[in-house]
């Protein structure tokens, strides 16, 4: 009997053992391992990396560095107080703060105790073996070039995402899909095992710029040179290649250093070129001449008269520098009159002066895709009457951008067709034809004789190259009208003016509030040789007026007389200028 008990007990047991394993195996199962894989199955995402931005040379711009960011289970960590302290040494923070910021995050399983740290800081953390804590590899974005690219990069923020500038406006291109993996970790949190791949990651695509660091850098220095030089408030400089609207340069001071964001502030931190608008001033003239010449009423040499140099309209007094007398239309631009551009404006209505104003891209975006642009304004034809097309024939009364100027001055040299800036290297960009190439051949002309003794911007003349382009100075306007000794000093080049490859404005606002020079040929212009002359150098674009040596004297090319065929002329050779940065 007692053997036999022994056997149905033993029974019972057996039967009870399989009747639990078919409980949990079979009829508790989905259940049971849902919750095993709560506690140990996670899906986690797999990080990528962000497109590397280059220039159009493929100098790397901005770059994606790898990094650790480390992270924590509150309720697993605060079961190990006495690790806390040695957690807070290695992070290099109060032991007390650590600790509340773990308790008020009581309950969850996640708290990130620092981001983005170098990955031998972060591996010595983890080498502590303290429970509850973990490291993931984020990425941290990295700008070489630092402030002189900063306004036209931006930047991205702590998730690697952009917030400012091209990398706002080309994040879905640059920043890729991160995947996803489920994954098996431990009680410590790690990972053991790597169960599946859910979503494959797409890392960002690169992106070709149409910026030249090189030039770029020439600008940034040569404008922060100016505006410290003039204690200006600000400035900015465009530089495009007329031919396709390509961006080669924008540069604005102040600047910031998009690899440390809590040094600046968001003043600093704009893009002025794009998001600032300003007054013109006289770099509206070749616009009011071109449509002169497109009515039909004016050539570039009708003559005009601006003594005594002022005049009364409308009850205000429209005044030049000084009394140009009896001129003609080309030399309204070279001597920048007011009274000229006023005179030739009250022949033309509203609606020619508005039309060519808008066709040349003034009024509206440029439509660069630039994050925060601007399109300035020009007033409804309707509510012009004498004296503000008089105004807006010079430049006031009318607000533009840097790259708006830049945009139509390009139209100008490329032959009077408009293309869309564009910072993409390689950009299909055919453009569209605002001007005939005849009026845009007489207004190049015209621009040339401001770069010469007698005009505006001597000081924008490079030697060996021909250089056309327009003065600018103006007013800044304030509440209740405008100051009488803040100005913006601007101009607008372009060069080689027999073959525009270049076309560059510069923008100083606020010149000459302390009582110094204020000139737009004083102030910008010299700015536009510094940097022209370099670039015209790193891009090896060759002269157009190289001067040489006759009997009679240095004369062009097209002007020298043949040397007699029995005695030849002596020739004296041309000196080399010193070399710079190892370019000829």
């Amino acid at each position: 009997m007692r053997l036999a008990l022994v056997a149905v007990v033993l029974a019972a047991a057996a039967i009870g053992l399989v009747a639990r394993a078919v409980d949990l195996q079979v009829v508790h199962q989905a259940f049971l391992q849902q919750q095993g894989d709560a506690r140990f199955l996670r899906e986690v995402e797999i990080p990528v990396s962000r497109g590397t931005i280059y220039d159009r040379n493929g100098v790397p711009l901005a770059v994606s560095t790898p990094m650790l960011s480390l992270w924590a289970n509150p309720d697993e960590l605060l079961q190990h107080t006495d690790r806390i302290p040695d957690l807070a040494k290695a992070l290099g923070v109060d032991a007390v703060d650590l600790a509340r910021k773990l308790q008020s995050r009581n309950g969850r399983e996640f708290v990130y105790l620092r981001r983005l740290m170098p990955p031998e800081a972060a591996k010595a953390v983890l080498a502590l073996d303290i429970p509850g804590v973990n490291g993931q590899r984020e990425y941290k974005r990295y700008y070489p070039e630092g402030a002189a690219m900063a306004h036209v990069l931006g930047f991205t923020n702590i998730d690697d995402r952009g917030q400012e500038g091209l990398e706002l406006a080309y994040d879905g291109w640059l920043a890729g899909k991160p995947g996803e993996k489920r994954v098996i970790r431990d009680r410590l949190g790690r990972v053991v095992e790597n169960v599946e791949q859910i979503r494959a990651p797409v890392p960002g695509h690169d992106l070709a710029l149409s910026i030249d660091s090189r030039i770029q850098y020439l600008a940034y220095q040569a404008l922060t040179e100016a505006v410290v030089k003039r204690h200006a408030a600000s400035g900015s400089m465009v530089i495009l290649d007329p031919r396709n609207g390509e961006v080669l340069a924008m540069v604005n001071v102040p600047s910031y250093n998009p690899n440390d964001l809590d040094s600046s502030n968001p003043g600093q931190r704009r893009n002025r070129a794009v998001t600032d608008v300003t007054e013109p001033g006289s770099t509206m003239k070749p616009f009011t001449i071109t449509t002169a010449l497109e009515s039909g009423k004016w050539t570039p040499t009708t003559m005009l008269d601006t003594s005594p140099g002022w005049f009364m309209l409308d009850g205000h007094t429209v005044r030049d520098d000084s009394n140009n007398g009896r001129i003609d239309v080309s030399q309204v631009i070279t001597y920048s009159s007011n009274i000229g551009a006023s005179k030739i404006s009250l022949t033309l209505t509203p609606q020619q002066m508005s039309g060519v104003l808008h066709q040349f891209g003034f009024g509206a975006s440029t439509g660069s895709g630039f994050p925060g642009e601007v399109g300035g304004y020009i007033p409804p034809p309707r509510t012009w009457g004498d004296f503000v097309k008089a105004t807006i024939s010079f430049g006031y009364g009318l607000n533009v951008t840097a790259l708006q100027l830049a945009q139509a001055y390009a139209a100008i040299a490329d032959g009077g067709v408009k293309h869309t800036p564009t910072f993409i290297k390689g950009d299909d960009n055919p453009g569209v034809r605002v001007e005939p190439a005849s009026v845009s051949d007489e207004v190049m002309a015209m621009l040339r004789t401001v770069v010469s003794p007698k005009g505006t911007a001597p000081q924008a003349a490079i030697p060996d190259y021909t250089v056309a382009g327009k003065t600018g100075t103006a007013h800044l306007a304030i509440a209740g009208g405008y100051s009488h000794n803040r100005y913006a000093a601007l101009f607008c080049g372009i060069v080689p003016a027999n073959d525009p490859r270049l076309v560059g404005v510069v923008i100083i606002r606020d010149a000459g509030g302390h009582g110094g020079e204020y000139f737009g040929g004083l102030v910008s212009a010299p700015v536009f040789r510094e940097v022209m002359s370099g670039a015209l150098r790193l891009l090896d674009i060759p002269p157009d007026n190289v001067q040489q040596w006759y009997a009679g004297g240095p004369v062009t090319p097209a002007l020298a007389p043949p040397p007699a065929p029995a005695t030849p002329v002596a020739a004296t050779a041309i000196t080399p200028r010193p070399t710079q940065g190892g370019a000829p």
